[in-house]
């Protein structure tokens, strides 16, 4: 494997930075203000504990208030200068900082993970999946964004009375599914290979990935207004995840693959050129359950095998075979069944359902899947494909479901009562 873990580098050297300043112009004492009944540098400091890659977790600040906090959580904490704590000091400089105090105690961590506490829902996951991202060598940098569906405009720069489209041309309103894929940066996070990051000064440098975060998590804190909207995310009980509760997953269907996730992507080859493949019963079960809630089911596949039609027989649910644009051909499955696409759960394994994972609501990746795939997951499964990774997903849409119910009829007593 190309990457650090495969270069004699310790897996779990990776060093995540949180520069959290005194001084704020917009929120006073902005990173110790509370969210969910814990100050914002601590939801980033626990959210950086949870991940199972970060090993070490570091503070910055110029700060008492802030440094006596983080030390209660379990940060280190790294004294900043006064002349890195400014306005106008970019984070760059207190990362570079740091990173000297860091390798001065020991050795230079491969991977350093950025963290910006005015993000309050940054979930382990997340990082974990940028992490194994950089690892990999697949990217240099990832950064954490949400898909950008917005027109964006601008004042003309001959007559900046006449507004004129950025990101497409006024004439032309194409669908959100038509129109090339962008994306918004949310400042939450920024994984890098340390070795470029000190060599460039920058947080942007070679080859740059992306890390889908959930829409709603990607709020940040610059003003009060902004304080009041996370709060009310975080007493929905949906804050982010940074202590491993369960996700919630409302959806109205489920579209998986078939090789790599009903499967382990391997095959057995008999003299005559048949085909086995193992499947899970624990995923069968799962099948069966979310047909018995009214949840559709797909199964959506590259190859045309009748393995593939018979699983599908079996478990008594849709399937299209032979697909070379998933994405295109989910499309018009839901609009013939009538299901949006952001009521859809998408699971997939490798790069041939990108097309799928990045127009539904819910994309997910087997446990295993590529770098590229769990970089555009908003959920990354325990489970590998071919191992009860189906089953886990419909747990966690079933569970969703059932929550679901139990509010909506607690919500009709009380409009009764």
């Amino acid at each position: 494997m190309n990457g650090f873990d495969g270069g004699g580098h310790d897996r779990a050297a990776v060093v995540a930075v949180i520069p959290a300043r005194g001084g704020s112009k917009g929120i006073p004492a902005k990173n110790l203000r509370h969210i969910g009944g814990s100050p914002l540098v601590v939801r980033a400091i626990e959210a950086a504990a949870a991940s199972a890659r970060i090993h070490q977790v570091v503070v910055s600040t110029d700060d008492e208030q802030i440094a006596a906090a983080a030390r209660a959580a379990g940060a280190d904490v790294i004294d900043r200068p006064a002349e890195l704590a400014t306005d106008e000091a970019p984070s760059e400089t207190a990362l570079l900082h740091a990173l000297d105090v860091v390798k001065s105690r020991a050795d230079t961590p491969p991977i350093t993970v950025f963290i910006q506490a005015t993000s309050p829902f940054i979930t382990p996951d997340d990082l974990d999946a940028a992490i194994d991202n950089v690892a990999a060598g697949t990217a240099d940098v990832v950064f954490s964004a949400v898909q950008n569906h917005a027109f964006i405009w601008r004042p003309d720069e001959i007559d900046p009375g006449n507004m004129v489209g950025v990101n497409h041309r006024r004439l032309v309103r194409q669908r959100r599914q038509d129109r090339a894929i962008e994306y918004r940066e949310t400042g939450a996070f920024y994984v890098m290979r340390t070795d470029g990051f000190l060599e460039a000064k920058h947080r942007f440098f070679g080859r740059v990935g992306v890390q889908l975060v959930a829409e709603k998590h990607a709020i940040e804190i610059d003003a009060p207004d902004d304080l009041v909207v996370a709060e009310a995310i975080s007493a929905e009980g949906d804050d982010g995840n940074p202590h491993g509760t369960d996700p919630q997953i409302d959806v109205d269907a489920v579209v998986t693959d078939f090789d790599g996730v009903h499967t382990d992507d391997t095959a057995l080859i008999g003299a005559d050129g048949d085909e086995l493949v193992r499947v899970s019963r624990s995923d069968g079960a799962g099948i069966a359950r979310l047909r018995a809630a009214g949840i559709r089911v797909l199964i959506l596949s590259a190859e045309k095998h009748a393995v593939v039609s018979a699983r599908a027989r079996k478990l008594e649910v849709d399937v299209r075979q032979g697909i070379d644009d998933k994405g295109a051909a989910l499309t018009a499955w839901a609009r013939e069944n009538g299901v949006r696409l952001d009521r859809i759960a998408y699971l997939g394994n490798d790069l041939g359902d990108a097309s799928a994972l990045t127009i539904v609501g819910w994309p997910v990746a087997v446990a295993d899947a590529a770098p590229d795939v769990r970089a555009a997951a908003r959920l990354v499964l325990t489970r590998r494909g071919g191992d009860g990774a189906v089953r886990e997903l419909a747990d966690a849409v079933l569970s969703t479901a059932s929550s679901t119910s139990v509010h909506t009829a607690r919500r009709i007593e009380g409009a009764h009562a």
